[in-house]
């Protein structure tokens, strides 16, 4: 019988790409060398951007007939950043592999840099000529520790990204590598890049089942604005229109917000209203008028130290006074007081938020459900994020459900789901949600709330639960308290299970016998 030829699969671009920069990455911390990767595809994008308009300014004909390609007006007209001479990718790519490089900087001076500088001179002249990227793009490329031989190799793998596509094609394969290596950057560094990066599975979850296909999204703490990404990709995969939704954000991370304005950007998306301060939403809200359509969020978990102290008397805290010590329902609260009327919010937050009675949280969870702003709780799987192995549930809350001509009236229910049992793990410290998981998710919503929907209760899964049921578990929100065990668990043989459970755990112990002794052996074999 002839031996099959084995099929190996080819793999993303993004992922081939991923594993070649990060073998030119060598001893720097994954937390500076995201700046230098993802700084450079960046300034590949709006260079193709701008290459192709160019081309059309350049060739004259109709609208475009007389056009100036240099003058910067022509690009603003189109939405598309001027890139000057010395900061196009071509020249760059040309002079890659060379020590010495004439450029002009910012201020009309003709020096002689290596690559490094010349990238650097490239994100100053950008800034320059394109005010809305000021104070946005790193100049991180001729630091001592950074080999110009890598980075020219590093500027020849952006350069093949894309390789002359139109300028739609472009952005979306270059929009689809930033992501992804935002993501591979965020695990590197673990929890601290979970500060800047929300899981992209999480992140569509919350957009699939909030659908916000048009009005004011916001964000008042956005890291690197993933949510504002995928409301974007949610409306166009919607054959809706991108311009009927406009962005607010808010950061109190600059670095954070950087790569959040070059993650919008690289995507077409205004970033306009996406703000920075160090104090951050609660002590300088930058969007302090805004009554938001949708918010969605993932606000950093159980934060002790966001001055609530200073807020006492806050004119938001409209269902109770959140404590000091934990900003979790501060953060409620917030986004409540900016939603508007009939407007609508996904949150991330702690599971503990669930439950807790402690400084009066209980009281405001109360104050919530009795409020009818609760709408759905979900109880999501252990080791999605990567900053912090606490457990987290998602809470969406509307200011109008008592029905309209997109939902029906739900004031007297809650839904709750818990999908802790969803979900597949990546690698050994980090678990995604599956397309068909978040699917499975988002429907049940749609169809507990949409008129004319066919939600049904499922054991294990899912429960509209009446607000009576609620109120006899005392305000907890934990979906597994209402969801029940599955139907199958009614055949559950314990002594099988045990049996099983035992074997697995004796071979274990056998492995670990093994392993120690192979240790041991080896140990032994060394001279001192």
């Amino acid at each position: 019988m002839a031996k099959q030829k084995k099929v190996v699969a080819e793999e993303p671009l993004e992922k081939q790409l991923w594993k070649t920069a990060d073998k030119l990455r060598k001893n720097i911390d994954a937390a500076e060398y995201k700046h230098v990767v993802l700084g450079l595809i960046f300034l590949k994008y709006i260079s193709d951007s701008f290459e192709e308009h160019y081309a059309k300014l350049l060739a004259g004909e109709g609208e475009y007939a007389g056009a100036d390609p240099e003058d910067k007006d022509e690009y603003k007209a189109e939405n598309v950043f001027f890139v000057p001479e010395y900061a196009r990718w071509q020249f760059l790519q040309n002079n890659a592999k060379g020590s010495q490089i004439a450029v002009r900087d910012p201020e009309g001076k003709d020096v002689i840099v290596a690559i490094g500088g010349a990238v650097d001179n490239a994100m100053d002249w950008i800034e320059k000529d394109n005010p809305p990227l000021k104070g946005v793009l790193p100049k991180v490329f001729a630091r001592q520790n950074l080999d110009p031989t890598s980075l020219g190799e590093l500027i020849d793998l952006v350069g093949n990204i894309a390789l002359g596509d139109a300028k739609a094609r472009s952005a979306d394969v270059l929009g689809r590598v930033f992501e992804y290596f935002l993501g591979e950057f965020a695990l590197a560094e673990g929890k601290q890049g979970g500060q800047f990066y929300t899981p992209r599975s999480v992140v569509e979850l919350l957009v699939e089942m909030l659908e916000p296909y048009q009005g004011r999204v916001y964000d008042p703490c956005c890291g690197s604005g993933g949510m504002f990404v995928h409301s974007e990709k949610f409306v166009t995969e919607h054959q809706g229109r991108v311009n009927d939704i406009s962005i607010y954000g808010q950061e109190s991370n600059q670095t954070t917000w950087r790569l959040a304005k070059m993650n919008l950007a690289i995507r077409g998306i205004d970033s306009s209203q996406v703000k920075w301060n160090t104090e951050g939403s609660f002590l300088n809200d930058a969007h302090r008028d805004l009554k938001a359509d949708y918010i969605i969020a993932n606000p950093p978990f159980n934060v002790s130290d966001w001055g609530g102290e200073l807020l006492r008397t806050d004119g938001r805290w409209q269902y109770g006074t959140p404590p000091t010590g934990n900003a979790n329902f501060g953060w409620m609260q917030h986004f409540l007081h900016h939603l508007a009327p009939t407007g609508q919010a996904a949150v991330v937050l702690a599971k503990g938020a669930l439950t807790s009675k402690s400084s009066g949280e209980g009281d405001i969870r109360k104050a919530l459900v009795e409020g009818g702003v609760i709408d759905c709780i979900v109880n999501l799987p252990a080791k999605l994020f990567l900053n912090t192995q606490i457990p987290a549930g998602l809470w969406f809350m509307n200011r109008s459900r008592q029905g309209d001509d997109r939902f029906r009236d739900r004031r007297d229910e809650v839904l709750f789901i818990d999908a802790r049992n969803l979900g597949f793990l990546v690698n050994r410290r980090t678990r995604e949600l599956s397309d068909d998981d978040i699917k499975r998710i988002a429907d049940t919503y749609h169809q507990w709330r949409n008129p004319g929907g066919s939600y049904a209760d499922v054991p294990g899964f899912c429960m509209a639960a009446p607000l009576a049921r609620v109120r006899e578990l005392d305000y907890v929100l934990t979906p597994g308290r209402y969801v029940g065990l599955p139907d199958d668990e009614d055949e559950f043989d314990f002594p099988e299970r045990f049996t099983a459970l035992r074997a697995e755990l004796a071979a274990q112990l056998s492995e670990e016998a093994a392993l120690n002794q192979l240790i041991a052996d080896n140990l032994a074999k060394i001279k001192v």
